[in-house]
């Protein structure tokens, strides 16, 4: 169950496939540099492995505890979180004008997968408060940022994201909650939602709702949903009309407590309005898009931690003779069905971590470049990765979680190891903030065609790019790479133009069908890109005389993706451009 921070290997995707050392040089990131970056990581990295780590699994098996309207974490849970916060760690996103630190969102993204790894039911809270600052920052009144954001950023309380109902789910246009003006500034709020993580708890003594609610005189759907901002304290230390009803019983992450909550027992909760009426949705989806590249990092993390602790276990279960071994049992790591899961694991994980800094960093240089273009075009390729970042990186979550239950074996399937907990925690990260499905729609639907298709032709232009490097390479240790890599890079290609064609002859049950196996594409092309560029690297470090061997597994990591992984591709492909086809039969099928 222990964890190491990889620090050595986010530090090299942050610099040679995220664009760190270019950021830095571009003057992006300020006074930052590449040396203070790793300073700072390695600092995270020993916290979230001596401090939060070994809380992981008490936390598990204790869960949290709901009595009378009030939750109680697990044990160290309140030490850990304290210790957290006065490190400084909450705030190193935050405004400076308010306490925080102003550091990139890159480098914070490295800080919320070690967090996240350490014990996703603690990394989870954080990343709310967050994004509710961004909220806040971007769409708060001045007298709601003075109010709110210092203690916010210190991390002093948390804050939490309201968005669904027992009848909502997903669909947001089916929201009930209601605000009534009051004719004083403020509004009364009323109505349940569930599944709010971190809704209450003994972490903080002021917990800040951001709540979905409609107005008396909204227009119906979506169009009429405003956002309000709903503290558990009022300003003047009075218990607000909100409470903690009950506690979910969950698949995982039982250390992080999900609230169904109830505002308006007694005439409505006090609330402010963030942003204008009936715009909540889109300030809401400030929080949603910053929570959603987060959810990424958690899939990339338990990942990391599920492989770190397969990897452990198979060097030292003894099992069987390997071919050619002397005489008794070798260690399972040494048969290839292992070594082929282990190094499936380690390189999804590898693939999932590239795409989400590339996303943190085209994230970063929307806000910061100085040219509006540069910032425009930077947005436009934040937005069309993210989907990507938290699908893909939630998928590959389950799936390497899944993968360090098989290697464990049947020990796998027994509580004590671990292995559980990892595949039991990863599962919820491809449904909340929005399913995977519905991710994949987004891509397909209104990232695709944004500036008529330039903003994903110029990213396949970057793959292609780096396939070009790759081409010009005649190392024996790259194997197939370029001609496997180029494979999966012109079946994007002929796919993206597939959907974009469906998209402008509006035929939309067609795109939507091919949504969810193009986004894996995507990911295939952009994950072998992003190896292939860090293999690159490595090589040329090698070649330059730097003895770091963990050059030459750089090299034979991405070889493996190519010719194991991204082969998938082609077929991806093919249920793309021909899938709807099941459309036709799917209710006969589904009701046979």
């Amino acid at each position: 169950m222990t964890y190491r921070a990889p620090v050595p290997d986010i530090i090299f995707t942050m610099r040679h496939v995220a664009g760190l050392d270019r950021a830095v040089a571009d003057g992006v990131y300020g006074d930052l540099s590449t040396d203070l970056a790793e300073t700072i990581l390695e600092e995270a990295g020993r916290f979230a492995n001596d401090v939060i780590a070994p809380l992981n699994r008490e936390g598990d098996k204790h869960g949290v505890t709901l009595r009378d309207g009030a939750v109680t974490t697990a044990p160290g849970w309140k030490e850990a979180y304290k210790g957290w916060t006065e490190a400084g760690w909450n705030a190193l996103p935050g405004p400076v004008e308010y306490g925080g630190q102003g550091l990139p969102t890159l480098l914070n993204s490295a800080c919320v997968e070690m967090w996240n790894a350490a014990s996703m039911a603690f990394g989870i809270g954080p990343v709310l408060t967050m994004g509710a600052i961004e909220a806040l920052v971007r769409h708060g009144t001045e007298d709601l940022r003075s109010r709110y954001l210092e203690k916010l950023v210190s991390g002093e309380w948390t804050a939490t994201m309201n968005l669904t109902e027992p009848q909502a789910g997903s669909d947001l246009a089916a929201l009930r909650s209601r605000a009534e003006p009051v004719g004083d500034g403020t509004y009364r709020v009323t109505g349940q939602k569930i599944f709010i993580t971190y809704g209450e708890h003994d972490l903080t003594d002021n917990i800040i709702h951001l709540v979905l609610a409609r107005l008396p005189d909204a227009p119906a759907g979506t169009r009429g949903i405003s956002l309000f901002l709903v503290p558990k304290f009022l300003p003047d230390g009075a218990r607000n009309d909100v409470r903690c009803h009950s506690i979910e019983h969950k698949l995982g992450i039982h250390a992080s407590p999900t609230c169904t909550m109830i505002f308006g027992d007694n005439g409505g909760a006090v609330g402010w309005l963030v942003g204008e009426e009936n715009r909540g949705l889109a300030c809401m989806f400030t929080m949603m898009n910053n929570a959603r590249l987060a959810v990424g990092l958690q899939g990339v993390a338990i990942a990391e931690r599920a492989y770190q602790q397969a990897l452990a276990y198979a060097n030292e279960r003894r099992q069987g003779r390997a071919i050619g071994a002397a005489e008794g049992m070798s260690p399972i790591a040494v048969h290839p069905d292992v070594q082929r899961n282990l190094l499936t694991m380690k390189a999804l994980t590898a693939a999932a971590r590239a795409i989400c800094y590339m996303t943190a960093e085209a994230i970063d240089r929307a806000h910061l470049e100085d040219d509006p273009a540069r910032r425009k075009k930077a947005n436009e390729r934040a937005s069309l990765l993210t989907p990507v970042a938290k699908a893909f990186s939630t998928d590959i979550g389950v799936e390497v979680a899944s993968l360090g239950v098989q290697v464990h074996g049947g020990m796998g399937f027994i509580e004590e190891t671990g292995a559980a907990q990892h595949f039991r925690d990863a599962r919820i990260a491809p449904i909340y903030e929005g399913t995977n499905g519905i991710q994949a729609i987004d891509l397909v639907t209104r990232k695709l065609p944004l500036s008529g298709g330039e903003t994903v032709r110029a990213q396949i232009a970057a793959m292609r790019a780096t396939l070009a490097r790759l081409l010009k390479e005649n190392t024996p240790a790259f194997g197939a790479t370029a001609p496997r890599l180029r494979d999966a890079i012109e079946s994007l290609d002929r796919a993206t133009s597939h959907l974009l064609q469906t998209l402008s002859s509006n035929a939309q049950g067609e795109a939507l069908a091919g949504a969810t196996p193009y986004l894996r594409l995507f990911a295939l092309a952009q994950g072998g890109a992003a190896l292939a560029e860090m293999a690159l690297a490595a090589n040329a470090q090698a070649a330059g005389g730097d003895t770091d061997p963990a050059h030459a597994g750089r090299i034979a990591l991405c070889r493996f993706f190519a010719e194991n992984i991204a082969v998938g591709a082609k077929g991806l492909e093919e249920t793309v451009m021909s899938g709807a086809g099941f459309l036709q039969d799917a209710t006969l099928a589904l009701a046979s």
